[in-house]
């Protein structure tokens, strides 16, 4: 399994000194999930950033992790439901700033989420 359609937009945003990236790929099973986010991580700087949150849902069921940012992987979930995506992986990176951000933390996975729906919808995919 591959992903050879892993689509990074790089980061997108910061909040008080943490940055945020988005990624994802069509992926139709949890093998292409695991590669997906390996392909990823295999960029030291994701490898190196404090949490890679990521949710898929697929046509056989949902599959999210937090990666230590609790709940973030339930909000990409939530969206990717909303939005009627399936068999797709959205990641969403985090570089910690040394500022917690508290509950803007939700805010900043969403505006990440928004920003890869966005350039999915203005690609024909």
């Amino acid at each position: 399994m591959s992903s050879p359609g892993l689509r990074q937009l790089g980061v997108i945003l910061t909040d008080r000194g943490s940055r945020y990236a988005v990624s994802g790929a069509p992926v139709r099973e949890p093998a292409d999930i695991k590669a997906a986010v390996t392909l990823l991580k295999h960029e030291r700087s994701y490898a190196k950033a404090s949490h890679n949150s990521w949710a898929a849902n697929l046509a056989t069921g949902a599959f999210k992790a937090d990666d230590g940012e609790s709940g973030a992987g339930m909000v990409i979930l939530r969206m990717l439901e909303r939005a009627e995506l399936v068999d797709h992986l959205i990641i969403v990176t985090r570089w910690y700033g040394g500022k917690k951000l508290g509950g803007d933390r939700f805010r900043r996975v969403q505006d990440c989420v928004r920003a890869y729906l966005g350039q999915l919808d203005g690609s024909g995919i």
